[in-house]
């Protein structure tokens, strides 16, 4: 099977595999980065260091929303492109994603240099804080514009059905990032600076990855200067698709920035800490979820491109179902081990003791997340951008905001610990209601 046909696949469950399994890899791989990243700063730094990371996430959660927004609703185009052999707008898809993310986060990075304590202070620090977040801020900023370049060139290979190079650029820098880690922290002493510099060197070197393999010919899609230009025609597409993901994520920003802020107010700097090894290993726990997902969208696009409707149901419930048992496995032993995952990160007693209960119940919820993810995803893949938009707004703003605004008044730090396992369960039965009616609609084409 060439690269040009690879959708073409009628076995669902062999082609989920083939596409998720890469993915859920690469996933797997960059989490693990973070969660080494983390590793390294507790041990090398202590639970200051970690909450000066945890500090800077918000802005990091909004980096990220640009490339994933930008990623998702190109890979969506594309592979609605190339299911109707349009591989002129598919092309003219890339160079306008690219075009766009350059101006805008460009904009963003001089705009944060700018006011970088401010928003600091904006994203929680306290004074003890402080030196720690501004000291990694102050260089992850450098590796902006690579890292939303390689989250769009990632999506987009995963579009056109090519999974394992998407995984082999999440792979490289991964690695990267791995073994430089304990070369700036421990070896030149740079403590939080020192991952920093690693995470941005390897984002510089999977970003010539990504240039590489579309420079190469391997790709379907090729980097032409002529179609590197905005066509906004094209661009209000992608935002259309993937404006449900910004929103999730910038809402995902907002809100951390909302529970440092209370956390700070209602708790200390060690729960500060507690909270960023919680919310790193929560992403590390979701990422074969995100893999499966990424999987599943280019085959249910390819699909609605082709009107193999059938074909949707199909991969849909293989992907929900699949998820959903990953991540419930993963809980379970999570549940069972909590002080053992918190140990990697700190030797502080205090924090791993008052740790294990946050972890406990911050992860409690999550296997309802894997029905969640997919069902958003099976709307951003269909291109219906407004279900998309509401459902991955309504965990994050819909009901996790106003639970973190009034909980904690009544129950201290505690109530920002169990608005995080209400608000999946409330999204998840929304998405259930979206799902529902979606599938029958897809049944009556």
């Amino acid at each position: 099977m060439n690269k040009r046909n690879v959708l073409d696949e009628k076995n669902m469950l062999k082609l989920l595999l083939k596409l998720s399994l890469p993915a859920m890899t690469g996933m797997f791989v960059m989490a693990l980065y973070n969660i080494v990243d983390t590793i390294f700063v507790g041990q090398g730094v202590g639970s200051l260091g970690i909450a000066g990371l945890t500090i800077v996430f918000p802005f990091q959660m909004i980096i990220t929303s640009i490339g994933i927004s930008l990623g998702v609703g190109t890979a969506s185009l594309i592979s609605r492109s190339l299911g109707a052999k349009n591989y002129k707008k598919a092309e003219n898809s890339l160079g306008t994603s690219y075009m766009s993310a350059f101006i805008i986060t460009a904009i963003l990075t001089l705009f944060s240099y700018i006011f970088l304590d401010n928003l600091l202070h904006l994203f929680g620090a306290t004074k003890a804080v402080l030196p720690y977040s501004k000291s990694y801020m102050s260089i992850i900023l450098i590796g902006n514009i690579p890292i939303v370049f390689s989250m769009i060139g990632n999506n987009v290979i995963r579009s056109e059905g090519n999974a394992k190079m998407a995984m082999f650029s999440m792979l490289i820098g991964a690695v990267v990032n791995i073994l430089l880690d304990p070369l700036f922290i421990f070896h030149f002493k740079m403590g939080v600076a020192g991952a920093a510099t690693a995470s941005v060197i390897a984002q510089f070197t999977q970003l010539a990855f990504i240039i590489y393999f579309f420079s190469s010919g391997k790709s379907i899609l090729h980097f032409k200067l002529k179609s590197f230009l905005i066509k906004f025609s094209i661009l209000k597409e992608i935002v259309s698709v993937g404006f449900s993901s910004f929103a999730r994520l910038v809402a995902g920003s907002f809100v951390f920035i909302l529970i440092n802020n209370a956390i700070g107010k209602y708790g200390d700097d060690n729960s500060i800490a507690i909270f960023g090894i919680s919310v790193r290993f929560t992403r590390f726990v979701l990422m074969p979820v995100f893999g499966i997902a990424q999987g599943f969208q280019p085959i249910a696009g390819y699909n609605f491109g082709a009107k193999r409707f059938p074909k949707i149901i199909e991969v849909t419930k293989l992907a929900i179902i699949s998820s959903t048992a990953i991540i419930t496995f993963s809980i379970i032993l999570s549940e069972l081990f909590p002080t053992a995952i918190l140990k990697l990160f700190s030797k502080d007693p205090l924090l791993i003791s008052s740790g294990a209960k946050v972890l406990r119940i911050m992860i409690f919820a999550l296997p309802v997340v894997g029905f969640q993810a997919i069902g958003t995803t099976l709307f951003q893949a269909l291109g219906k951008a407004l279900p998309a938009i509401i459902l991955s707004m309504s965990r994050q703003i819909l009901i996790l905001i106003p639970l973190i605004l009034i909980l904690p008044r009544y129950y201290g730090v505690m109530g920002v610990w169990v608005s995080n396992p209400i608000s999946d369960t409330a999204s998840a039965i929304l998405t259930f209601f979206f799902y529902k009616n979606l599938i029958k609609q897809l049944k009556k084409l």
